[in-house]
């Protein structure tokens, strides 16, 4: 199914031990993994598909949704011209681009869009 703009589509956590949170989050709920180099695994079956980046930071903020818009400049001076703020700019990924953005309380959110 083609994603929808403007609407929730992924949400990414962070993790200290990739293969502890693959292990426990299989065996918990039957969530299913595919992994993206040493820092990066993507689950599914699991209601909304997300992903897990490892860090070696302090994790205050675990959960990162992502929306999804098909045209990456229009979404981002949207949300600038709505008051939010760039977190990290537009980079690319294995499938696609995205950028992170807070909004005005603070909190960081994404938006990513399909590689051309």
């Amino acid at each position: 199914m083609k994603p929808t703009n403007n609407h929730i589509n992924y949400v990414e956590f962070k993790a200290h031990d990739l293969e502890a949170i693959k292990t426990f989050y299989s065996k918990a709920f039957g969530w299913k993994f595919t992994d993206y180099g040493e820092t990066y695994i993507a689950f599914e079956a699991s209601g909304l598909e997300g992903g897990f980046e490892k860090t070696d930071a302090l994790i205050s903020r675990g959960a990162l949704v992502v929306l999804y818009h098909d045209n990456l400049e229009v979404a981002k001076e949207t949300i600038l011209n709505s008051g939010g703020k760039l977190s990290v700019d537009t980079f690319s990924f294995p499938g696609g681009s995205r950028f992170q953005f807070l909004d005005p309380s603070g909190n960081e959110l994404a938006v990513w869009c399909l590689a051309e």
